[in-house]
Parts: structure tokens; sequence; C-alpha cells
């Protein structure tokens, strides 16, 4: 199986690419780079949350609809939406229309706002399971789903209130938000 295959523009990258512009700029910038601070990673898990069950990029090209529906993420302004805001949303073509998911984002955004009450950060919280070998070597690669530390990291979530954070969901934003390196072996961004 490869892991890679050449592009249009002569880069090689990873294989799970399709040729849509978005979904390249996401792969070439975005992918495997560190996120950190609460609100970025208040939207990355939101995102993951929606992704669920659909392709990454039906989420990618609504991006900017959740940034505008959950009001770029704002975690006092998501904890505050009401029923109303629910019904709303649920007709907003901009994003992914499921009452549980939207549902999730709010009660996340609270679970969030009563950690930073706390002192605590979901940032922090969310690093601290980053795997001790953060990339694999390349004799043992191949694309994986769940880990033991995306299996902890759900439980703990879950543990504290939050939903849409399977152990599936939870590996993908590993790899989204840094901290483990999936790039291919001979993808140009590994």
């Amino acid at each position: 199986m490869s892991f890679v295959r050449e592009f249009e523009d002569g880069l090689n990258r990873c294989s799970w690419l399709n040729n849509d512009p978005v979904y390249i700029e996401y792969h070439d910038t975005e992918w495997g780079v560190e996120v950190r601070g609460d609100r970025e990673m208040f939207e990355r898990i939101t995102l993951e949350g929606f992704q669920a069950g659909l392709s990454w990029i039906s989420i990618l090209k609504r991006r900017e609809g959740f940034r505008a529906a959950f009001q770029n993420f704002d975690l006092n302004a998501v904890a505050a939406l009401t029923a109303t805001d629910v019904e709303r949303l649920m007709l907003d073509v901009g994003i992914i229309r499921n009452r549980a998911k939207i549902l999730s984002t709010i009660q996340n955004a609270k679970v969030v706002l009563e950690m930073q009450s706390r002192g605590e950060s979901i940032s922090d919280l969310v690093w601290s399971f980053k795997p001790a070998a953060p990339q694999r070597a390349e004799d043992d690669f191949g694309w994986l789903a769940i880990t033991d530390e995306s299996k902890a990291l759900s439980k703990e979530l879950r543990q504290r209130g939050f939903g849409f954070v399977g152990p599936t969901t939870m590996y993908a934003l590993m790899q989204a938000t840094g901290m483990v390196k999936d790039h291919a072996p001979g993808c140009f961004k590994r």
C-alpha cells in the first residue's frame, strides 16, 4: 500500500487527500501543526465532533459557517446559546444541522468554562495525553484510528461531561493538532 501520491504540482502528499484545493491547503498548512489555547482547542474539538460519521472535507468546506454560527467559538457566547438559538442553528445551511452535535457543542463550552473557573485549561488537558513518541518510525507506519492515548483522552473528556469525543474522534484531533505526526513517509510535510 502506498501512503503517498504525487499531485499535479509535483509534490508527494499523504494519499488520503483528494484533489480539492481546500483539502490540499489544509494538509499543507494546518494538519499536524501544533494548536494551543482554549478557544482554539474548543474549535478543533467541536469540528472533530461534527465530523463524526462524515468526511473531513465536508467540515472544512463549512468551517466559516461554523465560525459564524458559534461566534468564532467564543466560549461564553456558545455556552449562552438558548433553545431558540438551537432551532435557528438547525436551519443554518452553513453548518452540519445535527441537533445532538449542536447541543453537545453548547454543553462542551459550559464544561470548558467550568474547567477555567477552577484554573484548568482544556488545551493543557488535551496536550497531557500526547504520546511519548509523537511520530512512528517509517518501517512501522500505517494510519491508525485509535490509540491507547486517544482512548484515555476520550474517557477523561466524557467523564468531565463532553460529548462527541469518542476515541477515533480524539485520535483525529491528536493528528490535526500536532500531538502526533502522521504525515506519511515520503510526504513532503514529514
